[in-house]
């Protein structure tokens, strides 16, 4: 197994790899109830994660497709490089988490979403992850205004000696 080192960007997340699978595991909030913020999984149907935990598991899954063995995943399934196993992100505004449908774990035959420390993903999956995970997050995010004075990106020769 082979642990994917950790970045302040990952927050509450630690993704270990082994074979073709990348295991994301989210470590629970230190005060109060963890099952209230634990991500969701119904096995082979979808994920769940809280909202403020998306930022997290998207910096985790950009790590993870650092790494050679993604490529080597990914390079496997040359053939399905178009295929987007994941559906558009959605969030639920009743209970907080973004949802995506998607290849998370073995289908085991249950029904709904329940909570768990850990996601299992194929690293061939990864890439149509993070495209939908970004795309909901840069939708529901507000950016910052520029920290340049406006008048330094319009006057001619501005900043310039």
């Amino acid at each position: 197994m082979f642990e994917i080192p950790a970045t302040p960007a990952m927050q509450r997340w630690s993704v270990s790899v082994e074979g073709d699978h990348a295991l994301f595991s989210c470590a629970p909030w230190l005060e109060g109830s963890a099952a209230g913020v634990l991500p969701r999984i119904w096995p082979g149907r979808g994920m769940g994660v809280s909202d403020v935990d998306g930022q997290g598991l998207l910096a985790a899954v950009a790590e993870t497709m650092k790494t050679p063995r993604y490529w080597i995943a990914s390079r496997q399934q040359a053939g399905a490089w178009q295929d987007q196993p994941w559906g558009v992100a959605r969030q639920d505004p009743d209970d907080g988490f973004v949802y995506l449908t998607g290849p998370c774990g073995e289908p085991d035959g249950s029904a709904g979403y329940r909570p768990t420390r850990q996601l299992p993903i194929a690293l061939w999956t990864l890439r149509g992850l993070r495209i939908r995970l970004a795309v909901f997050l840069r939708a529901t995010t507000v950016t910052p205004p520029s920290t340049r004075h406006p008048a330094s990106r319009l006057a001619p020769g501005a900043g310039s000696r």
